[in-house]
């Protein structure tokens, strides 16, 4: 074995860990075992329990519940005739689409204005993250019912006359509850407004400045200095944004797994509203990938560039280590071509 191969196999050799380094990894498992228990406990126990419910018709007796294994007979009995869920279902996905963008973008909007050199900037933060404290549950249901989640001035129903005159019925209608709800809708992005103002803050003044020395508007910097920068928290809140309208009280889809649960039918009950829960699940996770890889596939130019700059730079290491590499063989053959030519030109007198 030579000496570079003994080396290499010396450095491969694994380094246990100190005494310090053992304490710290023992204290942070200690730090994450309660989120771990709770998890286990709260999570993949529900989940489980939830599946296994949707695979039951479950009847509740006085003698507790009755379980009546159907395999997948919920789930075919919701997709083929239940006549409320699949409309509600495709109604919600537009009009998730359609919202998502907007409450991001308005976010991303006061966060900018939010972040300027403008008085009383904390006033104004704490007007728009107040309705997310206090418009929630009843009092959002009671300001929805009394109108305050539509613009009063706008004729809603002449909007909705026009958008269905040039678009399909579904369609249509979820762009009509996008006028109708836009109060409502930007209410809902108060947390995503403190997000995107974070991350705003933690850009370095000086690429501003920078980028207006060599003549880069302020458009310009938008688009290749703020954007690029903030562009995991715009992934970030499209996927908060779309956990928490599905998940929100006002969403009919909530209401009406809530009413098959407590269903008094034969058909439906806990088995029956579980099933639609799955489904409604595997929807709300399919819209969060879908955005996630339109979000993630297109990449910044420069920052491609980055990346094959990095590249070049690992080849270029490569080659000059390869290049160092032959150097030191060539070397140990000329040494030993020197030492065998030296020995073989000895008369053995003490001459050469």
């Amino acid at each position: 074995m030579s000496k570079e191969s003994r080396e290499a196999k010396k450095n491969k050799t694994k380094i246990k860990p100190g005494r310090l380094a053992r304490r710290e990894a023992i204290a942070g498992l200690l730090f994450v075992t309660p989120w771990i228990i709770g998890a286990l406990i709260f999570l993949v126990y529900t989940m489980g329990t939830s599946f296994y419910y949707s695979l039951n018709n479950i009847r509740i007796t006085p003698l507790g519940k009755n379980f009546n294994f159907i395999g997948v007979g919920n789930y075919t009995q919701i997709m083929v005739a239940d006549a409320d869920f699949l409309p509600q279902l495709v109604e919600y996905i537009t009009s998730t689409v359609l919202s998502v963008p907007i409450i991001v973008v308005f976010a991303l909007i006061i966060a900018m204005l939010l972040n300027g050199k403008i008085k009383f900037k904390g006033f104004f933060r704490l007007i728009f993250f107040l309705p997310v404290i206090v418009v929630s549950g009843p009092v959002m249901g009671m300001l929805s019912a009394q109108g305050a989640a539509s613009i009063s001035t706008i004729d809603t129903q002449a909007i909705s006359n026009a958008i269905s005159e040039f678009l399909p019925g579904g369609m249509a209608t979820a762009i009509s509850e996008l006028f109708s709800n836009m109060i409502t809708i930007l209410w809902y992005s108060g947390v995503q407004i403190l997000i995107f103002l974070s991350a705003l803050q933690k850009i370095d003044s000086s690429m501003y400045e920078a980028a207006q020395m060599d003549g880069g508007s302020g458009w310009e910097c938008f688009w290749k200095i703020t954007l690029p920068t903030i562009k995991p928290m715009i992934l970030l809140n499209v996927v908060y944004s779309i956990v928490f309208i599905s998940g929100n009280e006002q969403n009919s889809i909530i209401t009406l797994i809530q009413n098959a649960m407590f269903s008094g039918t034969k058909e439906k009950g806990y088995g029956y509203a579980s099933a639609m829960a799955w489904l409604y699940s595997l929807v709300v996770v399919l819209i969060v990938a879908i955005f996630a890889v339109l979000l993630m596939a297109r990449k910044d130019i420069y920052e491609r560039q980055v990346k094959k700059a990095k590249r070049e730079m690992k080849k270029e290491a490569r080659l000059v280590k390869k290049i160092e590499r032959r150097g030191i063989r060539n070397a140990k053959k000329i040494e030993k071509a020197r030492k065998k030519r030296k020995y073989s030109t000895y008369d053995g007198s003490g001459d050469y």
